[in-house]
Parts: C-alpha cells; sequence; structure tokens
C-alpha cells in the first residue's frame, strides 16, 4: 500500500514554554511537517478533522500501542511506560533527554529540541492525530509522494523496533494493509515468545488473568493499554469489582465497545467478545494480534476523505525552473478569488497569491530564488490541497517548460 511521505521534524520541547510543551510518550510524539497543508490531504474514517497548528501535530505511531506514561491522572506500570518512551526518543536521534521531576512527562532538557525525521502517513484519526510509520532523518523522495510500504521499510520504522523490543503491544486497526498486519503480527508472536522487553510481567491476556482491585492495582499491572484505557473510567467512581465491565461496555458500542473484527473466526464481534471480567480479574481471550479494530465511526454527515478536487480547482499546468514561472489556469467559467491561496514548494516554502483569476484565464506567477518548485503544492484560502505536480530535476533543461498533463 502506498503511504504519503512527509517530511518534517520531531519535537519534543518548546523552549518558549519549556513546562507546557510536548509529552512524548511510546507511540506519540509531536511532528511539525514542512508542508502543513500534506496533512490536510490524508483521510480521516472517523471523521475528524487533523489538530495541526503551527507547532505541529500529534502523531501517532501505527499498528502499536505502548503502555501508558498518562492517562488522564493515571499511569501504566511506570517501567514498561519510560522504557517505550526513552526508546522511541532513542530511535528518532534524541539524546540527552531530561524530564522535569514535578513533571514527569514534560522535557526539562535535551541535547536537541527537535530533530529531522519523517512519517508515512495514511491517515487521521478521531482525536485528530496523525496515523504513521515514524523514520528518522530525511527520505529521498519529494515531500507529499506516495511511497509503497512494504515489509523492509515497515522494519526500518521506529514502530516495528518497538514491537520487536517487547516494548508495545500490536492494535491492528482496519485501516493497516493486511500484508503488513500479518508481517507485524510475527514481529509481535516473536517478542513474546523469547521474553522481550514487558513480555515476563504482562498480564490479563490468553495466558493468565489480570487481578485488578482498585485503580492503584491497575496503576501497576502490564495489560494492552486499550483495555486500560477501558478499565480507568469504569473503576474511577470506585466501583469495587469487575462483575459490571461486561455490561458497561455493551452500554455505548461507539466509546467503550469497539467493533472488532476476530480473524479465527473471521466474523465481526466487539470488545466484549474478548474480554472476560468476574470479581476482581480479567483477560483478553485472544491475543491483541488476533483481531482487527474498527476506527471509531463518522459523526453523520462528517467527511471521511478530504474534499477532493472541485469542478472549479485552479490546476498547476507547467513551469519553466530555469526562470522560476509556474502557470496556473481557472478550469472553470466563473472567476476565482486567489486571496490567501499560495503554492507551497517541498522545502517549505510559501508564495502567496492574490487577485481574481478569471473563468477560462491562465496565471503565470514567478516564484523567488529561494523557491525548491520540484514538487508544487497549491493551496486554497483555508489551506485545503487544491493541486499538486511535481517533476524529476534531471529532466530540466534550459529554456523549456514542463507541461503537467491533465
Amino acid at each position: 500500500m502506498s503511504y504519503t511521505l512527509l517530511k518534517g521534524e520531531y519535537v519534543i520541547r518548546y523552549p518558549d514554554l519549556p513546562r507546557q510543551g510536548p509529552e512524548p510518550d511510546g507511540d506519540t510524539v509531536k511532528f511539525r511537517p514542512d508542508t502543513p497543508a500534506l496533512v490536510e490531504r490524508l483521510p480521516r474514517p472517523s471523521g475528524t478533522p487533523p489538530k495541526i497548528n503551527g507547532r505541529g501535530i500529534s502523531a501517532r505511531l501505527e499498528a502499536i500501542d505502548a503502555l501508558e506514561t498518562h492517562f488522564g491522572d493515571t499511569h501504566q506500570e511506570p517501567q514498561g511506560a519510560t522504557a517505550a518512551r526513552d526508546e522511541l526518543l532513542a530511535l528518532l536521534g534524541f539524546t540527552g533527554v531530561v524530564f522535569f521531576p514535578d513533571l514527569p512527562n514534560q522535557v526539562r532538557s535535551a541535547d536537541q529540541d527537535t530533530i529531522r525525521g519523517h512519517m508515512l502517513a495514511n491517515g487521521i484519526d478521531g482525536n485528530g492525530r496523525l496515523i504513521a510509520f515514524a523514520f528518522p532523518g530525511d527520505h529521498p523522495g519529494a515531500d507529499g509522494s506516495a511511497v509503497f510500504l512494504d515489509e523492509a521499510g515497515v522494519n526500518r520504522s521506529a514502530n516495528a523496533a518497538l514491537l520487536g523490543a517487547g516494548l508495545a503491544y500490536p492494535a491492528f486497526y482496519a485501516t493497516l494493509p493486511a500484508d503488513l498486519r500479518v508481517h507485524l503480527a510475527a514481529i509481535a508472536r516473536a517478542a513474546r515468545a523469547k521474553g522481550a522487553g514487558f513480555w515476563p510481567r504482562a498480564t490479563g491476556d490468553p495466558d493468565g488473568s489480570a487481578r485488578i482491585a482498585d485503580l492503584r492495582g491497575l496503576q501497576e499491572a502490564v495489560l494492552w493499554p486499550k483495555l486500560f484505557r477501558r478499565l480507568v473510567p469504569y473503576l474511577a467512581p470506585g466501583r469495587s469489582t469487575l462483575d459490571g465491565f461486561d455490561a458497561w461496555l455493551r452500554e455505548d458500542p461507539v466509546n467503550r465497545d469497539d467493533q472488532l473484527f476476530l480473524l479465527e473466526k473471521g466474523e465481526y464481534g466487539n470488545m466484549h467478545d474478548v474480554v472476560r471480567a468476574a470479581g476482581n480479574e480479567i483477560r483478553l481471550t485472544a491475543w491483541p494480534e488476533d483481531f482487527i479494530i474498527s476506527p471509531d465511526p463518522a459523526p453523520p454527515g462528517a467527511p471521511v476523505h478530504p474534499r477532493p478536487a472541485a469542478i472549479g480547482d485552479v490546476l498547476i499546468v507547467a513551469a519553466r525552473p530555469d526562470r522560476r514561472l509556474v502557470t496556473l489556469i481557472n478550469a472553470t467559467p466563473s472567476s476565482i478569488d486567489l486571496r490567501d491561496w499560495a503554492l507551497l514548494d517541498a522545502a517549505g516554502g510559501c508564495h502567496a497569491l492574490s487577485g481574481t483569476l478569471d473563468g477560462g484565464a491562465a496565471l503565470q506567477v514567478t516564484l523567488d530564488e529561494s523557491f525548491q518548485n520540484s514538487a508544487l503544492l497549491l493551496t486554497d484560502g483555508a489551506g485545503v490541497t487544491v493541486d499538486q505536480v511535481s517533476y524529476k530535476p534531471d529532466t530540466v533543461l534550459p529554456g523549456r517548460s514542463i507541461c503537467f498533463g491533465r
């Protein structure tokens, strides 16, 4: 399957707001894309738009679920949770990371506040986060280009490294391609078989029940994080047993009783179908790699795909690199206001557009010398991608224009 290449920076600390900065954990990190408009083009199966601003967007690592360093006012076993977080930061290239003693999830200092990296993304989750495979350093491809991700490529990701080290559980959503799911499931099983990472301490699974008396005990247990996130609100009111957990799950099929596809049975079910709870004991009846989680459903009327190119879109039809000229055309019979529109390049450069482009008319734009236009993105006044083109630098010939076929 092809993923969208996003180049940018991982961010773990805000120098101007050090005590209010990102809170990286074992499967989530702040990412500041070079071309923010590319994020708007990603599918959003739960109907939630990306929560992105000038500081970036929270990126959730595809296919894995690490122990929670913080979930509301709770956490999971600190040893396993911090080990995953520290390993993720190391895999991305961060060194010398120190956390505030009184704010243990916020970075007090590090050798780098930001570091170059890239992500291969395939969507936005129900919390507005980027879902992606994370990699250190830059990628040779053009920002925003489609990259086919195979097993060898996945093996180079931080996601696979954490899974193989026994520092994360598998969490396979329906948006994950089947071939990658099978490959990652094998990595998870191998880690469990050799007792890597937290697996010798894991509980609440087909190998044995977890004994949970209260929230305090839950925070010391090593169990599937998604199950932990269901148990926290169940126990929070002071419930003393898990006898009512099954009924509590079923009361809310959207936010509690997630829809699953049970691979062994080849049929759909729900979270309650793979959980057994009674008294103070709870366990999964299937390993997490043996079922597929459906994304949260989108609210009625919410778009699950980025806005497609409309008939009235302006198109990038040609570029003359040696003169830094780009030609746009309005393919509709109506005038289009270009106020707040922009041309973006692969390096994050931005050329603002203005004025009105008459129906059927062309506009030639001269870019400044810093513009690297081998990949061009055209965005409208809302920052939504209208058109995108790219070409190989070795195709550039003096005095010749490159035309983009439509």
